[in-house]
């Protein structure tokens, strides 16, 4: 039988924790008595550390990823064993409007923390990378095997991260996985501009939310925590799967449309979206097959559309009855 891998004082190095992912990362990695350091660029008040009530049980050093020599730094003096690798600028408008500090970010985040892990030795390293890493395949469902072909600032930047972390694996035998996820939803996303915290946000102030779209692309909607589940399964089985990139998805893609009508079913208000029809370069369709990681990793996702919302629109009605 197979021992379980035990996180109990593993020191565990986290970019982007104090982020609307990694906060739950963070937080499933305290539960599980491992010591955690995040490095942080900015400190944000009312992160979702804080509304979990975790960030003083958290050793938070204060350094941006684009600055080698800080994050190398902060790894040495923490006895980093594993590094999720999780920062990134993530806003599709910003990238557009500001390329350069998207790759800044993004690629030369990634290359840094990838050589400092290199150079100290880290056993174990997991690089976030995206469904957007693919660009567009007409071939649906998207597979581990499809060429990356990020042709928009922020899909190229991912493409790049996701190749340099293989290249490291490929050329220099570093232990890294990467994880290729579909869009992301849950509590503690503050960035309003998407699809899921704005529709809510929205609703539960009796407003109709905002499709910037047709209403018509199709996507793949991932809860948090089967992500940082996804994440956890990844690192623990780096052993034996370095290099090696997963996917990771529900395979029940749904329409925007469709999409903010459940938020809005579930929250029980009678509101109509108002359609802009204004987003420009969105891909029609796009989601994942999760297959590998299942065979592999054993992991598949807990949570069904419907489950992630219900416990998605229960967090931001605390957020905002806290605020």
């Amino acid at each position: 039988m197979e021992m379980t891998f035990d996180w109990k004082d593993k020191n565990v190095f986290v970019t982007g924790g104090n982020g609307f992912v990694g906060s739950w990362l963070v937080n499933e990695l305290v539960k599980k008595e491992a010591n955690v350091t995040c490095i942080v660029r900015d400190p944000v008040k009312g992160s979702n550390l804080e509304f979990l009530g975790i960030a003083d049980q958290v050793n938070t050093v204060k350094g941006n990823i684009e600055d080698y020599n800080a994050v190398e730094k902060a790894m040495k003096e923490t006895g980093a064993e594993v590094c999720f690798h999780l920062a990134a600028q993530a806003i599709v408008g910003i990238a557009n409007k500001s390329p350069l500090q998207t790759f800044e970010t993004n690629i030369k985040g990634t290359w840094n923390v990838l050589e400092a892990c290199r150079q100290l030795g880290v056993k174990r390293t997991v690089v976030a990378s995206s469904d957007k890493a693919y660009g567009e395949h007409e071939k649906l469902p998207y597979k581990e095997d499809f060429c990356l072909n990020g042709l928009t600032p922020y899909e190229a930047s991912k493409s790049c991260a996701d190749l340099l972390a293989r290249a490291y694996a490929k050329t220099y035998g570093l232990p890294v996985a990467v994880t290729r996820c579909g869009n992301i939803y849950g509590g503690g996303d503050l960035n309003w501009s998407r699809i899921i915290p704005g529709t809510i946000k929205a609703v539960l102030n009796n407003e109709s939310p905002i499709i910037r779209s047709d209403g018509t692309p199709i996507r793949d909607y991932i809860y948090v925590l089967d992500v940082v589940a996804a994440y956890l399964a990844a690192a623990e089985q780096l052993d034996k799967e370095a290099g090696k990139a997963f996917n990771f998805g529900t395979e029940t893609p749904v329409s925007v449309l469709e999409l903010a009508k459940k938020i809005i079913a579930a929250s029980g208000k009678e509101i109509e979206p108002v359609i802009l029809n204004e987003a420009k370069n969105e891909l029609q369709e796009q989601y994942l097959d999760w297959a590998k990681a299942g065979k592999v990793l054993g992991w598949k996702p807990k949570y069904s559309l419907d489950a992630g919302l219900k416990e998605t629109i229960a967090w931001y009605t605390s957020y905002f009855l806290k605020g």
